[in-house]
């Protein structure tokens, strides 16, 4: 028997900002970044705020939050009785955010919050799962934090928030939406509910990453990857995820790429390992994975006569998404040396395996494989 619980209000469409302006008599505390905070976005989003409504903001998280960022956050809001707490930007300040929540709820601090968040890209799915990572930078390690206590009320989907989102980060982002879908297709998690909205996530992106890629102010293609990414998120949160993630999550801390970016980087290699794919021939020995990918493929129109075509199409076709991106191929391309492989592969692989995402893995991977895996990706 399995529980699903869609736990988050969404508020999308034009002008769902003014959900703000509902909050009358609150205190709200903002997690955000320097940049949101010292840019135009934050006065915007703090102009559907009721007057009657007092703020503080916290402005110090920084990409992959580690723990002291989470600690300082907590030491701000000391003395403000917040009453909601308000998440305002990517995939780290919504983290941050979440973490920071959790922590506080152990003192008793934020018992009776509301958690509201506002998006500023498309690619976390943050915004409506009870995932959080905190990255432990002596260490160099990214923990998942997994808990529907920092499952956000609220969720405000403004796709003009991410209007001339800058392109490299609209593909790592966008990358990052299709890794999420194409995790919880195959995840060993995966039920009917979640299969309906990573198709529809998948399907978008194939449809609108390269339209918002190309250009920023397309309308109709932010608001569709907006929505795409928290179609994914929605889709991760009941089946959780895969060893892409796992190895993601090990190697971005360790050799500091950016999320989406590493995830992309690992995608097609990790499609060929789940569908059973040696040294590069696609063997008749068909994964029940192979299923799943070739049944990607068709729907999104790729020539899948059987498992081992329809694998080899949807490999072939993000492939052909992430070079009209620019997204890397290789670690190599993004500059990790073979040394450092070789230094850090151990540490990596174990690291990986121990990742909560791992463990829905569709083929259940040993500490060889994951090495074997990040091997396979200097060119």
């Amino acid at each position: 028997m399995q529980e699903i619980r869609f736990g988050t209000t969404l508020y999308i469409g034009t002008e769902s900002l003014k959900r703000l302006s509902d909050f009358k008599n609150e205190k709200i505390f903002i997690v955000t970044d320097s940049f949101i905070a010292s840019s135009e976005l934050l006065p915007h989003i703090k102009s559907y705020i009721d007057s009657s409504t007092e703020t503080m903001v916290f402005s110090g998280v920084i990409p992959d939050p580690p723990i002291d960022n989470i600690v300082a956050g907590l030491e701000y809001s000391k003395g403000f009785p917040a009453t909601i707490l308000l998440a305002i930007g990517g995939g780290s300040a919504i983290d941050a955010a979440k973490a920071i929540l959790y922590f506080g709820k152990l003192t008793d601090r934020f018992s009776e919050i509301r958690f509201v968040t506002i998006p500023t890209t498309s690619g976390t799915g943050s915004e409506v799962t009870n995932f959080s990572i905190i990255t432990d930078d002596e260490k160099e390690i990214k923990y998942p934090l997994i808990t529907d206590e920092i499952l956000p009320d609220e969720a405000i989907l403004d796709s003009g928030l991410v209007a001339g989102l800058p392109p490299k980060q609209t593909a790592d982002t966008g990358i990052d939406v299709l890794t999420h879908a194409i995790e919880a297709y195959v995840s060993t998690s995966a039920n009917d509910i979640s299969d309906a909205l990573s198709e529809k996530a998948i399907r978008y992106v194939f449809t609108y990453l390269d339209r918002a890629y190309k250009d920023g102010n397309d309308k109709e293609a932010r608001e569709k990857m907006h929505m795409a990414s928290t179609m994914a998120g929605m889709a991760f949160n009941i089946a959780s995820l895969g060893l892409n993630h796992g190895i993601a999550h090990a190697a971005g801390a360790r050799w500091h790429i950016p999320h989406g970016r590493i995830n992309g980087i690992l995608l097609p290699s990790i499609i060929r390992y789940n569908a059973g794919v040696t040294e590069g021939k696609y063997t008749n020995n068909t994964t029940l994975a192979a299923n799943r990918y070739a049944e990607i493929a068709k729907f999104l129109g790729l020539n899948a006569g059987n498992p081992q075509m329809g694998v080899r199409s949807l490999v072939n076709a993000i492939l052909a998404l992430q070079k009209r991106l620019s997204i890397p191929r290789s670690l190599s391309e993004w500059g990790v040396s073979k040394e450092q492989f070789e230094s850090d592969k151990n540490a990596i692989a174990e690291a990986a395996l121990a990742d909560r995402c791992t463990a829905t893995n569709p083929i259940v991977p040993t500490k060889e494989d994951v090495i074997s895996i990040l091997g396979k990706l200097f060119i």
